[in-house]
């Protein structure tokens, strides 16, 4: 039985606030408590999130600060990860928040529609709704 391949898809997302601001809510329990998950904790690289009594764990694959952070689900293929990205728009100088995931080609538009629920209530925590 072979796994079908699951297709990344990238999300973008204006926010109006600094990009060292932003990095707190997208690399810090804290933050990530804020508006990703319920509960956050962060242990020897992996965070640990909690969303109503039931957990998921991801380990931190790599990031830059004030730039990005990559994450990938424990129980997810080795190729396979999340990651939230921080670019600066050349033209109106404003902050974009990018999201890669991965999901199967017919749950792409669900899995997006949850980043953009998620991602809302960020802006909302941030204030730049």
């Amino acid at each position: 039985m072979s796994m079908t391949k699951r297709i990344q898809y990238t999300l973008e997302y204006p926010v109006r606030c600094s990009p060292g601001i932003l990095y707190e809510f997208l690399a810090t329990p804290a933050g990530l408590q804020e508006w990703f998950a319920d509960k956050v904790d962060l242990r020897d690289n992996v965070f640990s999130f909690s969303w109503n009594g039931s957990e998921e764990k991801a380990v931190i694959v790599e990031q830059k600060p004030e730039e990005y952070i990559r994450l990938r689900w424990l129980n997810s293929q080795k190729d396979e990860y999340f990651e939230f990205r921080i670019q600066k728009s050349e033209v109106t100088n404003e902050t974009i928040l990018v999201v890669k995931d991965f999901a199967d080609k017919k749950e792409i538009a669900d899995q997006s529609q949850l980043w953009d629920y998620q991602v809302k209530e960020l802006l909302h925590r941030i204030g730049s709704l």
